[in-house]
């Protein structure tokens, strides 16, 4: 490798990987845990929704649509006072992590709406008829069997979030994109930018493989519409029989 010694290049590596790991990780989670309800809260409000409201529905759905239609980039100088305010600093992989979560969370939430609205209508009408309320049937029914779905959405997030750490590198967030930037570009070392490529590549392919395995086993063991959920959760809601528990 023309111009760096690998022995200095390879700590570099080390912390870079790390770096890109740590933003991904953290922004995932926070992106889960913002557009999981968003996603559903979109399906319970849509037309014939257990919470149906038309303008809530819209509203909603036009501020997901405008913050996944925004380039990271723009994002990223857009939320510069924002994350000034959170973290204290624009730089860093700590500062990367807030546009990478707001990002990623219309992102998921639109995943989410899908993978909830494949959900089987019967199974829902069902509980509905056994007394069940919204709350029950979001925890019992439409998560649990649009699970498979979920993680693969997660998985697609994920990957996602990657390539926008990448470009995050670019204004000085770390991680593999900050060397492919200052080394592999500005001074010239091809061969240690695509270095950083290749790792990237292997990263998505690993996260992709772990995802699609999960999604699969889930499937495998009926986790959407397959019968043995849909008996536990009949069993688990069904009516105690008539008189028990009456007062004489």
């Amino acid at each position: 490798m023309s111009g760096t010694d690998w022995s200095e290049i390879q700590p570099l590596l080390s912390q870079a990987c790390w770096d890109t790991l740590y933003m991904v990780g953290w922004s995932t989670l926070v992106a889960v845990v913002g557009g999981l309800p968003l996603g559903v809260l979109l399906v319970l409000t849509d037309r014939g929704g257990l919470l149906q409201n038309t303008v809530a529905n819209k509203v909603i759905g036009q501020v997901v649509n405008i913050a996944r239609s925004m380039p990271f980039i723009i994002l990223m100088v857009a939320l510069m006072n924002f994350t000034r305010t959170v973290t204290g600093t624009t730089i860093g992989r700590e500062a990367a992590i807030v546009p990478l979560a707001i990002g990623a969370i219309p992102f998921f939430a639109r995943l989410v709406e899908t993978a909830v609205r494949e959900v089987d209508g019967g199974l829902v009408e069902a509980v509905q008829a056994m007394g069940g309320n919204t709350w029950t049937i979001v925890r019992k029914v439409l998560v649990p069997e649009s699970l498979p779905s979920l993680i693969a959405g997660t998985t697609t997030t994920i990957v996602a979030l990657i390539g926008y750490s990448a470009m995050a590198g670019t204004v000085g967030a770390g991680g593999l994109g900050d060397i492919a930037i200052r080394y592999g570009y500005q001074r010239f070392e091809t061969d240690l930018m695509w270095i950083t490529v290749a790792i990237l590549a292997v990263v998505i392919a690993l996260i992709q493989f772990a995802g699609d395995y999960a999604a699969r086993s889930l499937h495998r063991r009926g986790g959407r519409s397959g019968p043995a959920p849909k008996l536990r959760l009949l069993k688990a809601k069904e009516p105690a029989a008539p008189g028990a528990g009456e007062v004489a």
